[in-house]
This record gives structure tokens, C-alpha cells and sequence, in this order.
């Protein structure tokens, strides 16, 4: 038995953290055992990276590098682990991150992604991804409202986050059958209705990508 990869994506102050908070109670209650982790992070060597890559300036190519070392000890220590005995794993961010990110952000070549991800990765793509969008003017007012310092990423100007949610809006548009688009300025309350009817729908169809 196998079990099933879900990945949470979008701009920062989307709503994505909010709601992952409530998600690995939602799928205890259908009888699912769920792992959680994060991107970058996730693993002790991780968690450092993480400091380093949200708080030290670098170049693109170590900022892509960095990020692909991270999702790797995740993969290796808590992803593949915890989907080979059936659980399921939640992560917070994943390569659609990168190619937001640095490739729609940061207009690294993306052809430098996707060998990085076939190497990491070798096949292992999420089942499902929740795409939290929401526009500029929104992401903006929720980050100021946080009242935590912002990271270098945070700190970004407007047309860098236009062309992260661009990029995140193309990759969904690509792969419709995996991303589930999510228009994150409704209500907390609509939008967490919306996410466990389409969720439940999901499970219902017992989808499993690793059999």
C-alpha cells in the first residue's frame, strides 16, 4: 500500500498557511494517517537551509540549489518514507514553489529546474495541489497585517510577485487534473467549504498515483 502526496501552493499571504491548519484534522477524521512537513525545511538539515535561503542574499544558481538539497533530505527522510507505508503527506510548498519563484520571480531558466527535478525527484510528483491565489493588492495588505518582519522573498517588489502568480497560474492551467485552483479572497469560511467538498470528492475517488 501506498499512500497519496498533497502539496499546498501560492504567493505568500494567499491563506495557505491558515488553512493548512486545519487540514490533517480534516483527513484523521476519513481515516488517514498524516505526515506534515514544509519547503523549504521540513528536516533538521533542511530547517537550516531554510534560515539561510529567507535571510541571505545569493545568486540564482545557489538559491535553486539550495532549495532542490532541502526537498531532497525531505524526500529522503520524511516524504518517500511516509508514503511507502500509506500515510498521507502534506507539504507545504514543493517544486511548484521553484518554478514560481525562482523561474516566474526570479526568470531563472526554468530548463535548469526541471533537470534538478528529474534528478531529486525521479518521477515523484504531489497528487493533488491546492493553488491558493489571490491578486497583488490582497497578498500585499495580508502581509502587512501579519506584523512579523518579512523575509527577502516577502520583501520582494510588485512585479515580482505578479510574475510568481503568473507562473503558478500557467502550471495550473498546464495540469489541471492535479491543481486545485482556489480563489482565496472569499471568506475563511467559504473557501474551507469549498476545499473539503473538493477534497472529500478526492478521496471518493480513491485516486492513488503510486499503485
Amino acid at each position: 500500500m501506498t499512500g497519496l502526496f498533497i502539496t499546498l501552493e501560492g504567493v505568500d499571504g494567499a491563506g495557505k498557511s491558515t488553512h493548512m491548519k486545519w487540514l490533517p484534522d480534516f483527513f484523521t477524521r476519513h481515516g488517514l494517517e498524516v505526515v506534515m512537513t514544509r519547503e523549504p525545511g521540513g528536516t533538521p538539515v533542511g530547517e537550516k537551509l531554510r534560515e539561510i535561503l529567507l535571510h541571505e542574499a545569493m545568486s540564482q544558481e545557489t538559491e535553486a540549489l539550495l532549495m532542490f538539497a532541502s526537498r531532497q533530505e525531505n524526500l529522503n527522510q520524511v516524504i518517500k518514507p511516509a508514503l511507502a507505508i500509506g500515510k498521507l503527506v502534506l507539504c507545504d510548498r514543493f517544486t511548484d514553489s521553484t518554478y514560481a519563484y525562482q523561474g516566474g520571480g526570479r526568470h531563472f531558466d526554468t530548463n535548469k529546474i526541471s533537470v534538478l527535478e528529474n534528478w531529486v525527484q525521479e518521477g515523484l510528483n504531489p497528487d493533488l495541489t491546492l493553488l491558493f491565489d489571490v491578486p497583488l493588492e490582497v497578498s500585499r495588505e495580508r502581509l502587512g497585517r501579519h506584523g512579523a518582519a518579512l523575509d527577502r522573498f516577502e520583501q520582494e517588489n510588485d512585479a515580482f510577485f505578479e510574475a510568481v502568480r503568473n507562473a503558478y497560474l500557467q502550471r495550473a492551467a498546464n495540469d489541471p487534473q492535479r491543481f486545485m485552483l482556489i480563489d482565496s479572497t472569499w471568506p475563511y469560511e467559504e473557501v474551507k467549504e469549498f476545499i473539503e467538498t473538493r477534497l472529500l470528492q478526492f478521496i471518493g475517488q480513491g485516486k492513488n498515483a503510486h499503485t
